[in-house]
């Protein structure tokens, strides 16, 4: 089963019976938004319970394209790195 963003909006909307389905939904694009941007800034995103964002670099480097065999340049980049926390390792291998 996949979630997406539009499904975690209806299912707040119906707990949070007091909030408006336009106030959940800006209030979630508001918390991504943030976290973009302290990610794009390279801070490290600390989650109690559910786990950390982290930006990894890698270096620019040589590789091999696996089908021709042809050496391809690769830049350098970032890629976003999480790590669960203990309690929602837990959890999910509890199924809890």
């Amino acid at each position: 089963m996949v979630i997406n963003k539009s499904d975690i909006v209806t299912s707040l909307s119906d707990e949070l019976e007091s909030y408006t389905t336009s106030d959940i939904d800006f209030s979630i694009k508001k918390i991504l938004s943030l976290m973009s941007k302290s990610l794009y800034s390279g801070e490290r995103i600390e989650i109690r319970g559910f786990g950390t964002f982290s930006l990894h670099h890698h270096n620019s480097r040589t590789a091999r394209n696996p089908k021709t065999g042809d050496l391809i340049a690769l830049e350098s980049r970032s890629t976003i790195h999480f790590k669960p926390s203990s309690e929602l390792k837990e959890r999910v291998n509890n199924k809890n």
